[in-house]
């Protein structure tokens, strides 16, 4: 009687619901870049609400959670500055994309408007060397006339952990001016030169906010949340732009990602007359082999549940959702992330 197929039939199904139970009440963990933070918490509260799985992510910097995964202590990393093919290998990894966004100067100008201040490359380079010092240094002025330009000093204020934006930032900064790339030069965290440095893209928010005169760099999200006032950004066609999602589209445009090996691609000062210069994609690092299966398929699940329901929400916070067919092209890469067994752990 226990064995007819009416039984099976039953019992299968009750086992596969049993098995997405579970898998439902997974609870992933992930820690590094800042830089995304608004929008995974965002994803991780609707995900919930939908699935009862838990996202714990801690928004320690890039750096931080490049040695995280590589430490084993969390189910995945993330990192606004990709690793190169090489580096990939080397810590077993495999990375893929999520969302993209933009880097922006932001300012505490009491009197100055958001918009107002207009800014090159190779004046943002100068004032993080030091080298202008003043609000209204006749440099400055060149590139804001009409502008009241206050007669205050410059404070500088600069990521103090290793950081993924600090990385687009620096890497922005060396290809606009010699002088950057011979001195502090590109990376997460770098000897800077002159200012204060404030943890996290909130700290350094909360360090302009708190000093006149002060310039910092941050994402997005976190100037708008802020209501902090902006820069105006000469891109490669010589036009200022203002940094929105447009902007950082129009960046992201003619990013080739199918022919970027382990998708390292930096999307900075592209062409393009609407093009925001400072722009870049945002990474998730997973093991390649997964020690526990059901965990490795638990991370894919709920970025496959990003790419396919969260455009809105990613847009809603200002950041670039990936077009569909490089969603598809990373859905093929997932199939390298295999378990123990050698089989791939979400398909």
């Amino acid at each position: 009687m226990l064995k007819t197929p009416l039984f099976a039939m039953i019992a299968a199904v009750v086992a596969a619901t049993t098995i997405d139970t579970v898998a439902a009440a997974a609870t992933i963990s992930g820690a590094g870049a800042t830089f995304p933070a608004p929008v995974y918490a965002k994803w991780a509260e609707t995900y919930k609400a939908q699935s009862g799985a838990v996202l714990n992510y801690q928004a320690i910097g890039s750096g931080g959670g490049i040695k995280q995964i590589n430490a084993n202590t969390v189910d995945f990393g993330a990192s606004d500055k990709p690793l190169k093919p090489d580096a990939l290998a080397a810590g077993g990894l495999q990375q893929f994309p999520t969302v993209i966004g933009g880097v922006v100067p932001v300012m505490n100008l009491p009197g100055i408007q958001a918009g107002r201040i207009h800014m090159t490359g190779r004046l943002l380079a100068d004032i993080y060397r030091g080298l202008i010092k003043k609000w209204n240094d006749p440099i400055i002025a060149l590139y804001n006339k009409g502008v009241a330009l206050p007669n205050l000093p410059i404070t500088v204020v600069h990521r103090s952990d290793g950081s993924g934006t600090t990385f687009l930032f620096t890497s922005y900064l060396a290809m606009q001016a010699p002088g950057w790339a011979a001195g502090p030069g590109a990376s997460d965290s770098v000897n800077w030169p002159v200012g204060i440095g404030g943890p996290k893209n909130d700290g350094v928010a909360a360090l302009v906010k708190q000093t006149v005169g002060a310039i910092g760099y941050v994402e997005y999200a976190y100037a708008k949340q802020n209501h902090m006032d902006y820069a105006l950004m000469q891109n490669k066609a010589g036009a200022f732009v203002a940094p929105n999602a447009a902007a950082f589209g129009a960046a992201a445009a003619g990013a080739k990602w199918q022919s970027a090996p382990g998708y390292y691609l930096l999307l900075l000062d592209q062409p393009g007359l609407k093009s925001w210069p400072i722009t870049g994609a945002t990474f998730i690092l997973m093991h390649t082999k997964q020690t526990n299966a059901q965990t490795g398929h638990d991370v894919l699940a709920f970025f496959d549940w990003a790419y396919k329901n969260s455009n809105g929400a990613a847009e809603s916070l200002d950041y670039v959702p990936l077009p569909e067919p490089v969603k598809a092209l990373v859905r093929k890469s997932w199939m390298k992330i295999v378990g123990p067994d050698g089989k791939p752990v979400y398909h």
